[in-house]
């Protein structure tokens, strides 16, 4: 712990859970109690550091500027190793279930609007499909897990965010900002997201309703059974909408309809936790002008099964964590919808298998980790890949799979942590080698620093790299207007970054500069003065230097002004971003040089009366990069601003709310030719048993 010596205190106990002994009192008797774990005061960029998945000791214990208020530790993986909140050296934002339910939001993409450095590019609302990107990076560029195990999809990122679990049932979500590749793999070429569920503690039944504009409906249910050292968890949830558009022959072409089904267990006694989650996600969605602005009337289907099981040994000199999973998802796309006559559907099928271990031991000089993980990507489709020696059949048609694609990506991890009272120095690295193209064995560096000063202050820097690889579409899709190169290089990044933090009496503020480094970044661009023969092409561009800045306050008013019960809490967050790389005058890109040049963002909650909350979210977005209008017409992103509002009744067993989304009914695109709904209005109950 650290100890101002000139107010110097008798021992402090870090009070973690109940003895249920009847002399445990007596240890308190004199002494200072912590009771003390993290809890996230706000939602728009609540920055947390690991947590260690061993008990907490006063010895870990630097300040008490955070929110000591539940009984509950929680492990936020910022480094291969798990190390305590005050030791680790990288920032990562985490919004807790609490910061989830207060937010206007129907779907995790709407959730991560309000974090500053996430660039959220909405095709459909309520989660119909959602590109999400951090720091300047492109929707394939982060890796997505589920409980910490990859769901990435290698045909496409376009459905990432297709989880099989409601909103609802989330526990937390971590983002981790800047390259992973050592911590989260290969995928996390600019960070990763990652959602974490977990079962209640005790058993219980949980069920919500809600409804609104356009035909909005959505329920779901939970019940858990809590016995011995056995904890077993099912939900379920289903979700439709008319949608808030139509087709140029006035028919539904935004419409959505979607049910998730989300089974999670664990097995914990005294040596040893066992976890486990199967779940299933279904949703067909009018596509609108999704993929092309000529057609208006596009639709897709998915189906997704996420499976794993996962292991920890709790005692012992060397902490072990295999994993194994299995990941699979069907796609079918309609560019005329039901009117498969008209153009063929595009039918995809890709089944991921992957085993990984992890393990890190304490030793004289730190902590060391280790990991490895053999992951099998296997697509099979209508038209990307590589011609099959042996076609399959596409379940429910007349039609064959005739084209695949086989790869297998082998990772090996190493990573050394020094931890001394101020001073954390956490580096290690990435050995990658893929089984495409022939690609040879590639290691990718990190170092991540920082150092305490006094109680209040921290600061930081850090030095990542990692790759990507490209996805089957990027490599092979060249139907439609595309024209796809199959010997893309795969994607490189490095980042330097540095920061400083402060945390005090319920004020809390984070500023950071970072630079990032990339080559071979793939985007498709469209070259218009090609006229009507243009087409889109997958390319890589070779350089890209991107500078940003990124600033946040927080303020707690509960803390501060402990007298008055109307403030609860404010925060405002801003990222800036600079790209040397500018669109050449005839060449437009989808993705890539689309970036959010300013982002800002801000929250205040407020107390009414009794048990009436109110929340306000704001957000304001510049783009910059071009899109063509139905005309042919060449047009700027024209920056917007956005507010949302949540009205909710909070008792002990019962919450019941009113949301409005775009509550000034403002006009906007994320993606050119596609405009996003208006005023959004919702209202919902949900009850716990």
């Amino acid at each position: 712990m650290y100890k101002n010596n000139s107010r110097r205190k008798p021992g402090v106990i870090v009070f973690k859970r109940f003895g249920r002994k009847g002399y445990s009192l007596l240890a308190c008797l004199g002494r200072e109690v912590i009771i003390s774990t993290l809890s996230v005061a706000t939602l728009t960029y609540a920055s947390a550091e690991s947590v260690s998945v061993k008990p907490v000791t006063a010895d870990t214990i630097a300040t008490k500027t955070d929110r000591e208020m539940t009984l509950e530790e929680v492990n936020v993986m910022g480094s291969r190793a798990p190390m305590t909140r005050n030791q680790a050296a990288r920032m990562v934002t985490v919004l807790e279930r609490s910061d989830i339910q207060a937010a206007p939001v129907q779907s995790v993409n709407d959730l991560l609007k309000y974090a500053a450095g996430v660039d959220v590019r909405q095709r459909g609302p309520i989660g119909a499909q959602t590109d999400v990107s951090i720091r300047g990076g492109n929707y394939e560029q982060i890796a997505i897990l589920l409980n910490g195990i990859n769901i990435c999809d290698p045909q496409s990122g376009h459905n990432a965010f297709d989880f099989p679990v409601d909103i609802s049932e989330i526990e937390r979500i971590e983002v981790l900002e800047g390259p992973a590749g050592r911590v989260y793999g290969t995928s996390s070429l600019v960070g990763a997201i990652n959602i974490v569920t977990r079962p209640r503690e005790k058993s219980s039944a949980s069920a919500h309703v809600e409804g609104g504009s356009y035909g909005y409906l959505s329920a779901g249910a939970r019940a858990n059974v809590k016995s011995g050292y056995w904890n077993n968890q099912l939900s379920g949830s289903y979700t439709r909408s008319d949608g808030y558009s139509r087709n140029k022959a006035g028919g539904l072409n935004a419409d959505y309809k979607g049910g998730k089904v989300f089974y999670q267990g664990n097995y914990s006694d005294e040596d040893v936790l066992v976890k486990w989650h199967a779940g299933l996600s279904a949703k067909d969605w009018g596509s609108n002008t999704f993929y092309g602005v000529k057609w208006d009337d596009q639709y897709e289907h998915t189906l997704k099964t996420y499976t794993a099981i996962q292991a920890e040994n709790k005692n012992g000199l060397f902490h072990m964590k295999p994993s194994i999973y299995w990941n699979h998802n069907e796609d079918r796309f309609e560019l005329f919808r039901g009117a498969a006559d008209k153009y063929p559907f595009n039918y995809h099928r890709t089944d991921v298998f992957g085993v990984n271990l992890n393990g890190y031991l304490d030793w004289i000089l730190g902590r060391t980790a280790i990991g490895a993980e053999l992951r099998n990507e296997d697509l099979v489709s209508g038209n990307l890949g590589e011609p099959l020696g042996e076609p399959k059949h596409i379940s429910g048609t007349d039609r064959m799979y005739e084209y695949g694609l086989n790869r297998t990506n082998i990772s090996f991890m190493l990573e050394h942590n020094i931890i001394l009272e101020r001073f954390t120095l956490s580096a290690g690295l990435v050995a990658v080698k893929n089984s495409w193209n022939y690609m040879s064995m590639k290691v990718y560096p990190g170092v991540d620093v920082s150092y305490r000063i006094g109680n209040d202050w921290k600061v930081y820097a850090s030095y990542n790299t990692s790759l990507r690889m490209p996805s089957v579409t990027e490599l092979y899709y060249s139907v439609g207007g595309h024209k796809a190169d199959k010997y893309l290089k795969p994607e490189e990044l490095a980042a330097l970054e540095g920061g400083i933090k402060y945390a005090h009496g319920g004020v809390t503020a984070s500023a950071s500069v970072f630079h990032n480094h990339s080559k071979n970044i793939i985007d498709w661009i469209l070259d218009t003065k090609e006229g009507e023969d243009a087409v889109w092409k997958s390319v890589n561009f070779t350089k890209i230097n991107t500078l940003g800045v990124q600033a946040n306050i927080s303020l707690d008013f509960r803390r501060m002004i402990p007298g008055q019960n109307t403030l609860k809490s404010f925060n405002i967050s801003y990222m800036y971003l600079d790209q040397d790389q500018k669109e050449v005058e005839g060449i437009q890109s989808k993705y890539t040089l689309e970036y959010l040049r300013h982002k800002l963002v801000g929250n205040l909650q407020l107390h009414i009366w009794k048990g009436l909350d109110l929340g306000i979210n704001y957000r304001y977005q510049d783009r910059m990069g071009t899109y063509s209008d139905v005309d042919g017409n060449v047009c700027d992103y024209k920056p917007y601003s956005i507010v949302d509002v949540r009205l909710s009744w909070n008792a002990p067993k019962y919450k019941l709310y009113l949301e409005a989304n775009n509550l000034f009914d403002k006009m906007y695109v994320d993606y050119g030719n596609i405009p996003q709904p208006g005023t959004w209005v919702m209202a919902g109950a949900s009850f716990e048993f």
